[in-house]
């Protein structure tokens, strides 16, 4: 499930999936938990490929559901965005 916002100029997306793979032959599987991951890119120029980059969002065990995964997940990526205080950003190798 991928959900796409806007924040300070860049995009969000917002990406939500089960904490254990489906098995072949089974339903969905979603007693476990989701996990969720964040990509940020900047707005397609046309010209050239758009920066992005893939963040997976922190987090000792899985979510409960899909909605505290895309709260956490949007939360995480404005925090990124936004910066720790330091001169890193979010184009900085980790």
């Amino acid at each position: 499930m991928t959900t796409i916002r806007h924040y300070r100029g860049l995009d969000i997306s917002l990406l939500v999936y089960p904490h254990r793979a489906t098995q072949t032959g089974f339903g969905r599987n979603y007693e476990e938990g989701f996990d969720a991951s964040i990509r940020i890119s900047e707005p397609g120029s046309g010209i050239d490929e758009p920066r992005s980059r893939l963040f997976r969002v922190p987090g000792k065990r899985p979510f409960v559901n899909t909605g505290d995964a895309r709260r956490a997940s949007l939360a995480y990526a404005e925090m990124l965005i936004d910066g720790d205080g330091s001169d890193r950003t979010i184009w900085s190798p980790a």
